[in-house]
């Protein structure tokens, strides 16, 4: 959005991500109280609708449609660069950071830590130790997923990635096998697009198992053809759309603070609140904003 490959016409305040100090509370707010750390999920949600209660809040009924941090598609409700945001249903969209996580550590469990952890943790629940295959290039979300995969206990975990080199180190001292692209006729119980690209989305569909699964966490701003013949003989399941964050944000939470988990190493750069703007503007690959005095 701020390189303008995005089709979203500004200004509008920006930022997905954060972990935040509570300035004030409402009457019917008894979790967290002033001072304290927390974590909110990037969308915005009521908990109690019936999209809410069975863990889909993206389609919350009680908001407009699209409604977040971030991005005026639903209604205007701030972003996280902002000095102050309101949260609404603080109840259901507001976690407390627990003792132990570091507010830096937790910086990016309102988005794309729990993007990848909805993405990952069901698939290899469903086939426990499966083989990963993870396609990388849109920076953080595809070492996120390496570093769940690793974690949740994938058999092996194969990391492609020919646009970030760090990406591709990162996922190295991870422990993932590098390919420099997918091997024809090498299969995945788990394939994850992070990539980005058609051809990235392709390769990992293509590459899907029988019975496998494939999950796309890319947003793709026009239509991309996909090989539906081959999903169709190999019986592939095929998930993308907005992650449903909330929900699972006390798990990652959990996993960071037992030591499962360390996102630190895949910040790039660490920036003051003061110099966001110039260095939003640099095209970082994942910076961590820190204010002063926070």
């Amino acid at each position: 959005m701020i390189a303008g490959l995005a089709p979203f016409q500004g200004p509008f305040a920006l930022g997905h991500e954060t972990v935040a100090r509570v300035l004030e509370v409402g009457d019917n707010v008894s979790h967290v109280k002033p001072g304290q750390l927390v974590v909110p999920a990037w969308h915005v949600a009521c908990g109690t609708c019936a999209a809410c209660a069975s863990g889909r809040p993206t389609g919350c009924t009680t908001v407009p449609r699209n409604a977040m941090y971030g991005l005026p598609t639903g209604g205007d409700f701030g972003g996280f660069f902002s000095e102050a945001v309101r949260i609404p249903f603080a109840g259901y969209g507001l976690a407390p950071l627990p003792e132990g996580v570091s507010d830096r550590a937790a910086a990016s469990v309102g988005d794309n830590l729990s993007d990848t952890y909805s993405a990952v943790a069901p698939a290899l629940r469903n086939a426990p130790g499966a083989d990963v295959l993870v396609i990388g290039g849109t920076g953080s979300v595809g070492v996120f997923a390496v570093t769940f995969a690793k974690a949740l206990g994938a058999s092996s975990v194969c990391y492609v990635d020919s646009f970030d080199p760090e990406c591709v180190e990162l996922a190295r001292g991870l422990g993932a096998e590098i390919l420099d692209e997918v091997p024809r006729g090498r299969e995945f119980q788990v394939t994850l697009d992070a990539s980005g690209r058609p051809d990235g989305l392709q390769a990992a569909l293509n590459a899907v198992a029988r019975n496998g699964t494939c999950h796309s966490f890319g947003i793709y701003w026009q239509d991309v053809s996909v090989p539906v013949l081959s999903m169709y003989m190999q019986n592939v399941t095929f998930t993308t759309g907005r992650p449903n964050v909330g929900p699972v944000i006390p798990d990652v939470l959990a996993l960071i603070a037992d030591g499962t988990v360390d996102p630190l190493p895949v910040f790039s750069d660490v920036v003051s609140f003061e110099g966001a703007p110039t260095a939003l503007a640099q095209g970082l690959r994942k910076p961590l904003v820190v204010r002063d005095g926070y």
